[in-house]
């Protein structure tokens, strides 16, 4: 994670926000007074929490959890042709 101070941040905003846009980065930008922000795209803020409404999902976890076991044991679901197809659009 990059840092910076707020008056670096505003001096150099279009190339800072394109830098975080394009490489996924995030900025931690600092005041005086001790407070901080940080700056992230959209697109990783809304990946963010989508990954943290499924770890807080005991539902889903325990789903994932379960096919985790299956697969390991070799007990998984193998689908045919037509279906793995279909699913990639072929």
């Amino acid at each position: 994670m990059e840092v910076m101070s707020y008056s670096n941040f505003r001096e150099k905003l279009a190339s800072v926000l394109d830098t975080i846009s394009n490489n996924s980065t995030v900025v931690k930008v600092t005041r005086q007074n001790g407070k901080a922000a940080i700056v992230m795209s959209l697109e990783d803020w809304e990946r963010d929490q989508e990954t943290l409404y499924v770890l807080q999902n005991k539902s889903l976890m325990r789903q994932i959890a379960e096919s985790l076991q299956t697969h390991q044991a070799g007990k998984g679901h193998l689908a045919d042709k037509d279906t793995l197809d279909e699913i990639f659009g072929v």
